[in-house]
């Protein structure tokens, strides 16, 4: 891959930027910035209707490897210029990033014409929001444990509803999703990943869908659990039993530009901590060399994931960069949380002024604070960076597999 941008590619820019400076005016010029991992709670009815804006603009499913639904394709290095753009202007945080780079690309990989047509129109207008039922209590990491299972109703045979049972842990926007697709077990008595399926189940599902909140130790809540007791699956996407192959296909899409997207919103985080660091060491001799090292490393290491990725975007299919792009982002943001709070000194320690025990501190811990308290999570979530150095260990080095 040329890793350069071209004429088409600055044309693009100028247009994208001329089109977010139009629109992100007027109702939407309050929340600039606002979402993301870590404030999910943020502005949801806002950032919707800004979702259906950029349907209208025909700004969403760009990378789509399908053509009619709507969406203005967009070469890779097209689709990073967008994201760059998005992000230099602060546009919010997309409340339709799973529908349109997890689910959408999935079903056009595995999914029947008639579930491409029904589906990815209303995700390309921005109209539905989807969330991910794959983790559950005791299958996190390891995503062939769960239990979640999912019968036909014996009076329609072969035809019969799929009732689906169980529960769901860690869903973003469960709360705002209308649809959430979920792995279960349709086979019943399997084990392991034989005998999942990968399903299509509508969220507004009175008294068999309920969504509760997970307080985080940050005060928020945007990541929630969600307890299935009968609802309907309404598709089934590859086939009764290939849930794992469907499955392990949408995790390989979930680290490709959205990767590169990330890490736009990475630098803009370490661009704030090195302000921070710059406003608080004005004084004559008041240099930290350890702390000024740390914040060089964290630049060059940013800098080497991008580079990483677009070489990875560009290069055949390797069943390892999946995991060595969530090894190193994760660790990477973890370390940034945690240089954050470095640089604030011991001020970062301390709560609010004000706070009470028993009250939260959501309003009053500042962004250091937050970053900090969120990006300990990121070497867990998405699969814990055990889980990625075992399957580089079996999948690409070829040694032995853990014992089960």
């Amino acid at each position: 891959m040329d890793f350069g941008f071209g004429p088409e590619d600055e044309e693009l820019r100028g247009r994208a930027r001329a089109w977010l400076t139009e629109h992100l005016a007027g109702p939407y010029a309050d929340i600039r910035g606002l979402g993301g991992p870590g404030s999910e709670h943020e502005a949801v009815a806002p950032r919707r209707a800004w979702e259906r804006e950029l349907g209208r603009g025909g700004w969403i499913g760009q990378g789509w490897e399908a053509e009619g639904y709507g969406n203005r394709r967009l070469s890779l290095t097209g689709q990073v210029v967008w994201a760059e753009e998005y992000a230099a202007l602060r546009a919010p945080a997309r409340v339709g990033h799973i529908g349109e780079n997890l689910l959408a690309p999935t079903l056009i990989a595995y999914g029947s014409p008639e579930q491409r047509d029904r589906f990815l129109p209303a995700i390309a207008r921005g109209e539905e929001l989807w969330c991910q039922g794959y983790s559950e209590p005791g299958a996190g990491s390891d995503l062939a444990g769960v239990r979640t299972a999912a019968v036909r109703e014996p009076r329609g045979g072969a035809a019969g509803l799929l009732r689906v049972t169980g529960q769901k842990i860690w869903t973003s926007l469960a709360r705002e999703a209308d649809w959430c697709f979920v792995l279960a077990r349709t086979e019943a008595g399997s084990r392991r990943h034989r005998g999942l399926s990968f399903l299509l189940v509508r969220m507004d599902q009175p008294g068999r869908v309920e969504v509760r909140p997970i307080r985080q130790m940050s005060g928020t809540s945007e990541f929630n659990e969600v307890f299935f007791d009968g609802a309907v699956a309404e598709e089934v996407v590859g086939g009764e039993g290939n849930g794992w192959t469907v499955a392990m296909g949408l995790l390989a899409l979930e680290r490709g530009v959205s990767t590169l997207v990330q890490q736009i919103g990475f630098a803009a985080e370490l661009e704030r901590v090195l302000a921070s660091y710059a406003a608080s060491h004005t004084a004559p001799g008041a240099e930290d060399a350890v702390l000024r090292d740390r914040l060089v490393q964290q630049w060059a290491q940013l800098r080497t994931m991008r580079w990483n990725a677009l070489r990875t975007l560009g290069a055949s299919p390797d069943p390892g960069a999946p995991s060595v792009a969530k090894l190193l982002w994760g660790g990477w943001h973890r370390r940034l949380g945690e240089l954050a709070v470095a640089v604030r000194g011991a001020a970062a320690s301390a709560g609010p002024a004000d706070w009470a025990p028993g009250t939260p501190y959501e309003n009053g811990l500042d962004e250091a604070q937050r970053l900090f308290l969120f990006t300990r999570a990121d070497t867990i979530y998405g699969g814990s960076d055990e889980i990625q150095r075992n399957i580089i260990a079996e999948r690409v080095l070829g040694l032995p597999k853990e014992s089960r």
